[in-house]
């Protein structure tokens, strides 16, 4: 394929392809094919003009030639794009306005009078019935009983101009309002969508790990406690606890046996299933994660709903201000200045549409909030709680050493441990299975069924003897697996400073694996500079023992540690500080941070975590990075700033148009241009970027 390169500076390019405007399709494949090259920073397509910008390191040849090989219809491209991309909702939305104001005022420019005064009055229709169902359907004086007032009296007084500029700015406003908030709905959803991209699929009496796509319905898979279900499917074995929250909002997992009808995206709390696959594609997944999110209050924080119960509760002031003014002045002039003055209006539209840009900045900083309220928490939050392993430490700790006893061959230990942590992946997980990997250790099944006990370990069987891996309560306590004599010295001599994971296979221990986690290296800046942003207490709690978490502890500088804790021991804590009266924030990855994470005000999963821990956390950091904490405090802080000065501007401004029409300054269609026009300034400033309004404000 040939392209045209219209503009290149070093290390960005800008190209247009042999079309003159792409699909809302192709487009989309161009963008994620661009984005998956290796090099590229950012990628940027425009359907209307078949163009891409490229920013860009590395070879210039190289991009080139890639880009010259697309193929929009090629299977592996078109498996790069997501469900759903957002592309067509944005240009449905950016034509419908464009619509309006070429229509309005085309209208107002070449239509007679007499054509605008019955357009006018036909448009009105609906804003007076919007009103009347209000009062007396519904028995409530809210802001559509006031828009309505203002517009009938305006056409009945033959202020046609006045009416007609009210309904315009307040259709751009609906439509302002829509937009925002169904573009901002359609990133979280898309954030929330299923990223499952390998299952454990039953053949032959085997498991063996394939890519989703070569599912298809009526095959068998194995999900595990921990995991997300891939696809919809009925449960042909086993029985297993499923969390449904995320399609239904219920909080109580449901139990699912065999013949129970299971659906993508939901999370196994306890239990394994085998299902069978009835929907190889999972399509209907955004679709009920769009209507979960709609529905859900939780979109809604505290200062959103109490601006709606506010702003219905000033529409009675509004017009009793307005019956005054002209009882006071016999004036219709001044009392209508009053009536096309209305602080609910701006209240309404710029509260929503300011927690959803949060949260759409939010996303745009690789981090998934899943609600306003707890943007609203994290600002007012003054505790927050880390786990330790694959949080305050890399996701990706390493095998430094693999201890044996009674003569066991070191890699043959390893090879059977990685054959069982596969089945659960975790950061210890993944470590032992990576070893085994690196080592070219092959590890076919070579066991039954395997069983996981949540913050202990794994159990299963291997030629009739009884395996078992994890923490040494687990394997050794509960277990009551023995040391193999006179090799007491040998587990002694291990170093404390490491993580060790025991293997015992037929009620004797059989090895140590030891592991190193080390920091993250912004781990410590990371808590500084939190404290720095009002968190006031800074705690680490982990199951790992006193040394390790003791050594962490005063490497990063928290203010407490809690050691060797289990996981209700971790919601516990977070209990007795909500009732102390702190706000709360918990960070976690694993399975055994789920119930921490659901008890605090605001919980927080790391991108690499459990699946079960990304489903249940109100907040995902969908980047490998613990600066986004800051981020989030930080716009948290900033979305709570503008929400407060839009509660000022909008009392000050109104007043003063208020005053101004009292006094005769103004005449009631300057009024309402003025008191409109502001409420789509306020709602237009309340989608840009937080970040960027508070670093011009800096610049000031």
């Amino acid at each position: 394929m040939k392209i045209v390169i219209k503009h290149e500076i070093n290390g960005r390019i800008r190209f247009s392809m042999p079309k003159r405007r792409f699909s809302y399709e192709e487009a989309d494949r161009l963008q994620y094919y661009l984005l998956s090259l290796d090099g590229v920073e950012k990628a940027t397509v425009y359907e209307r003009s078949a163009d891409a910008v490229v920013v860009y390191k590395g070879s210039r040849q190289e991009l080139l030639a890639k880009v010259c090989s697309f193929d929009a219809d090629a299977e592996e491209v078109k498996a790069l794009v997501p469900e759903n991309t957002g592309r067509e909702l944005m240009a449905s939305y950016k034509e419908k306005l464009i619509t309006k104001v070429i229509l309005h005022y085309g209208c107002n420019f070449f239509l007679p009078t007499p054509i605008r005064r019955i357009k006018a009055w036909i448009m009105a229709v609906k804003f007076i019935y919007r009103g009347l169902v209000s009062l007396i359907k519904n028995k409530k004086l809210e802001v559509s009983v006031l828009d309505a007032t203002a517009i009938t009296v305006s056409l009945l007084t033959g202020d046609y101009q006045t009416a007609s500029s009210v309904m315009f700015l307040l259709g751009v406003g609906d439509l302002l309002e829509e937009w925002t908030h169904k573009k901002s709905v359609d990133d979280l959803a898309r954030s929330m969508a299923l990223k499952s991209d390998r299952v454990w699929l039953k053949k032959d009496g085997v498991e063996v790990q394939v890519p989703i796509s070569q599912v298809a319905p009526g095959d068998e898979i194995s999900v595990r406690v921990g995991s997300v279900i891939p696809l919809d499917g009925t449960v042909v074995s086993g029985e297993a606890m499923v969390n449904q929250a995320t399609l239904t909002g219920e909080g109580i997992p449901v139990e699912k046996k065999e013949g129970a009808y299971v659906y993508a995206g939901t999370v196994i709390e306890e239990g394994d299933i085998v299902l069978k696959v009835e929907k190889a594609s999972g399509a209907t997944r955004y679709e009920k994660i769009i209507k979960m999110i709609e529905e859900s209050e939780q979109l809604k924080s505290g200062v959103e709903s109490r601006a709606e119960h506010l702003a219905d509760r000033l529409v009675p002031y509004t017009l009793g201000g307005t019956i005054l003014a002209y009882l006071i002045t016999r004036n219709v002039t001044k009392a209508l200045s009053v009536l096309m003055v209305d602080f609910s209006c701006a209240l309404k539209l710029s509260m929503p549409v300011t927690v959803l840009s949060a949260m759409r900045e939010c996303q745009d900083n690789h981090l998934t909030v899943k609600g306003g309220k707890f943007l609203e928490a994290i600002a007012d939050a003054d505790t927050i709680v880390f786990d330790k392993t694959g949080t305050l430490t890399m996701a990706t700790p390493k095998v430094v050493d693999v201890v044996t006893f009674s003569g066991n061959d070191k890699d043959e230990m390893l090879r059977i441990a990685a054959c069982l942590e596969e089945h659960y992946p975790h950061s210890i997980a993944n470590a032992v299975v990576a070893e085994a990997a690196n080592k070219g250790l092959e590890h076919n099944e070579m066991h039954s069924k395997v069983e996981y006990v949540v913050a202990h370990g794994i159990a299963s069987d291997i030629d009739g003897q009884k395996v078992v891996i994890g923490s040494w309560h687990f394997v050794m306590e509960d277990e009551q697996c023995v040391i193999p004599e006179g090799e007491q010295d040998k587990l002694d001599g291990i170093s404390k400073q490491y993580s060790r994971l025991f293997l015992a296979i037929g009620g004797r221990l059989s090895a140590v694996i030891c592991l190193e986690d080390p920091l993250r290296p912004e781990a410590p800046d990371v808590i500084k500079k939190l404290h720095e942003v009002g968190f006031k207490n800074i705690v680490m709690m982990t199951g790992d023992s006193k040394h390790i978490a003791k050594r962490v502890a005063k490497d990063v500088g928290v203010d407490s540690y809690y050691a060797e804790v289990l996981p209700e021991e971790k919601a516990g804590f977070i209990q007795q500080e909500k009732a102390k009266g702190h706000t709360v924030v918990m960070i976690g990855d694993g399975i055994n941070d789920s119930p921490a994470l659901s008890e605090a005000d605001c919980g927080i999963a790391i991108s690499e975590g459990a699946q079960l821990a990304r489903q249940i956390a109100d907040v995902m950091i969908s980047e490998d990075d613990l600066y986004k904490l800051i981020t989030l405090k930080e716009l948290s802080g900033l979305l709570m700033k503008r929400i407060h000065f839009n509660y000022r501007f909008v009392v000050g401004f109104n007043l003063g148009l208020i005053a101004l029409g009292l006094l005769g300054t103004i005449t009631p269609a300057t009024s309402a241009t003025l008191h409109n026009g502001s409420t789509i300034a306020l709602g237009l400033h309340s989608m840009t970027n937080l970040k960027r309004d508070a670093e011009r404000e800096e610049l000031k």
